[in-house]
């Protein structure tokens, strides 16, 4: 959690609303193993970070409610009896989602004024979008004593996410965001929204991220092309979802499916076992074992999955070029976004300037790398 920016949005408040602010940090996330197994009721193994959202918050003393989006220089006044969701892509639409799925609980919400600035990268895959669905409803619950669980609240954001701003997304981000536990990750299994934390022991080893800078167009209709995929096999099979499924029982039905849905489907099995033998392999604190997991979950997604993409395969190859990356993979729904890598401390810097000058040199444009520490979930900063 950055000092700077709560410090920011805190002053920022008190300029714009003359009057202190109660103050929410909600981390943004990453996922360590388990890419595309969400909506396969599958598990995943997410861990919140130390960049995210910072939120100053207050009840308001007029009779409209103010939004501030620091870092769109964007400032919106709206009547809570009058919401309804602002143009596609519009910032507000995470606000207001999450007011309205607020209400549609029943739960009375004030007029308030928010100011929110964050330090998430965007494009990065690192779930900007529900550390900001989180902060607001972690504000508004401490505010106005909603009552809310911390599971009342991640299912809001996700509600708002799907009603106001029209993703369809899992409960991975969100859960992810709320429950962090620093130093752990999560292994969430998707089905019953339980996670067991596993404390995570790097040694002299951590994790870096490599952006690629780049979001190819693809993503949007091959996410929803893969999801019905996965969804028709399933129906196929007889069960709820892949989750269910065995290696086994996909080669009865070999006959029935495209070999290109066959080889989806057997990816989605593999990488769920992949995230069941990650955190054994986490436990018995063997990061080369979890370093070669993460390579098969790349290879995966590469081949099987295909949602990756040169830039994504080109930055995991100059990972297995150098010996002390213990594992590599890209990170997220695909086509650009995140390589998530595990390397040695003493060589992170030096392997980053090389495989920014590689990825400059061959496809004559910058990535961005990020270094990560696993932090604490939405909480209030004292």
């Amino acid at each position: 959690m950055s000092a700077t920016l709560i410090k920011d949005v805190k002053d920022i408040f008190k300029e714009t609303f003359n009057t202190d602010p109660l103050l929410i940090f909600s981390p943004g996330r990453i996922n360590i193993i388990g890419e595309h197994t969400d909506y396969n009721d599958g598990f995943v193994f997410p861990a919140a970070v130390n960049k995210g959202i910072a939120a100053a918050i207050q009840k308001s003393t007029t009779e409209v409610s103010t939004a501030y989006a620091v870092d769109m220089d964007s400032k919106i006044e709206f009547e809570l009896d009058k919401l309804k969701p602002s143009k596609e892509g519009s910032w507000e639409n995470y606000v207001f989602g999450v007011i309205a799925e607020i209400q549609n609980r029943n739960k009375t919400v004030g007029n308030f004024n928010i100011v929110f600035k964050g330090n998430i990268p965007g494009g990065a895959g690192m779930s900007s979008s529900a550390a900001l669905e989180n902060s607001v409803v972690f504000g508004l619950n401490e505010l106005f004593n909603l009552g809310l669980s911390k599971e009342d609240m991640i299912l809001i954001s996700q509600k708002a996410e799907h009603n106001y701003v029209g993703v369809k997304c899992g409960i991975m981000d969100q859960y992810a965001s709320m429950f962090g536990i620093k130093n752990n990750a999560l292994h969430l299994d998707c089905r019953t929204i339980k996670s067991k934390p596993y404390e995570i022991d790097f040694k002299d080893h951590q994790l870096m991220l490599i952006n690629t800078n780049v979001k190819h167009s693809l993503s949007d209709s091959a996410y929803n092309d893969r999801r019905s995929a996965c969804e028709s096999i399933a129906a196929l099979l007889g069960i709820k979802a892949l989750r269910d499924a065995t290696e086994a029982d996909l080669e009865i039905i070999t006959e029935k499916v495209t070999p290109e849905n066959y080889q989806k489907a057997l990816y989605v099995i593999q990488e769920n076992k992949r995230t069941e033998k990650a955190a054994k392999a986490i436990e018995d604190n063997d990061l080369e074992t979890l370093g070669t997991l993460i390579y098969a979950s790349h290879d995966g997604l590469q081949h099987q999955y295909k949602v990756s993409c040169d830039e994504l395969d080109f930055l995991v190859d100059q990972a297995k070029t150098n010996k002390h990356v213990l594992g590599a993979r890209m990170m997220g729904g695909g086509f650009g976004g995140c390589t998530i890598n595990l390397i040695a401390k003493t060589e992170a810097k030096a392997f980053a300037e090389a495989a920014s000058e590689a990825y400059k040199n061959k496809f004559d444009k910058a990535c961005s790398v990020y270094f990560i520490e696993l932090s604490e979930g939405t909480h209030v900063v004292k």
